[in-house]
């Protein structure tokens, strides 16, 4: 994906929906060139069109969130995979750096086996013959095709691992790392009383803004891997708080 493309799918995420004439005017094209570039995105089922106008499939849809700076969220991938041992059993929370996650570990066929609460992950990464999955059941969202509430609770008690990989949404110096959502956060804090260490994958971006919901993780966060985008004095804060910082190259 093209600059041009991030560029129209940040102002769509920001606006939800948008005139076609006002896409072109902000990135500096024409009308004729915006419609091209809307139409191969509505092709991937990344926006959809209107009359005249442009719409956000969603931001709880990971196929529309996996869209955004793809290749950076590839190399965050690739560095939280070196945190995963040969044959090793994981947790993989939801998002869009965690897909990609659970997708290099299949990919690479050490026989690790991925335990996670979302259905998009392991449908995601059927397609590879070393892909071993454990989903977890519960209360289906739709958008987000993950697994919340009380079963999830049950299901994820039957299993406890090293390490649990989780997205977020921001963070806060004084509530740490955030959801958008309650129902996940409280997801999140389930998996986190099953495993050892909780890493967050997240672009540096998260860290300009903050969300909704805190995490309050048991325990708190060990770690997080994230793109060399992140600022000094983030890193410094994090590192004040306890929190290893690992860098994708």
């Amino acid at each position: 994906m093209n600059k041009r493309d991030n560029g129209i799918l940040a102002l769509l995420s920001e606006h939800g929906r948008m005139e076609v004439a006002a896409l072109a005017r902000q990135l500096g094209v024409s009308a004729v060139t915006m419609r091209k570039d809307l139409d191969a995105l509505e092709r991937r089922g990344v926006v959809r069109r209107e009359h005249g106008f442009a719409v956000f499939g969603g931001n709880d849809d990971l196929n529309n969130r996996l869209a955004f700076h793809y290749e950076e969220k590839r190399r965050i991938a690739r560095e939280a995979a070196k945190l995963v041992a040969p044959g090793e059993t994981v947790m993989i929370e939801s998002g869009s750096c965690c897909a990609l996650l659970a997708e290099e570990i299949a990919r690479a066929g050490t026989g690790a086996t991925i335990i996670s609460n979302s259905a998009f992950i392991a449908s995601y990464i059927r397609r590879f013959e070393g892909a071993h999955v454990v989903l977890l059941g519960g209360d289906f969202q739709n958008d987000a095709q993950v697994m919340v509430g009380p079963v999830l609770r049950v299901c994820v008690q039957q299993f406890y691992v090293e390490k649990l990989f989780v997205g977020v949404d921001g963070y806060s110096d004084a509530l740490g790392f955030m959801s958008n959502n309650h129902l996940r956060a409280q997801a999140v804090r389930d998996m986190a009383g099953q495993a050892k260490r909780v890493f967050a994958v997240t672009q540096s971006s998260k860290f300009q803004r903050t969300s909704t919901v805190p995490l309050a993780i048991p325990g708190g966060v060990f770690g997080v891997i994230t793109d060399g985008g992140l600022e000094n004095d983030a890193a410094q804060r994090l590192d004040r708080a306890g929190i290893s910082v690992f860098r994708a190259p």
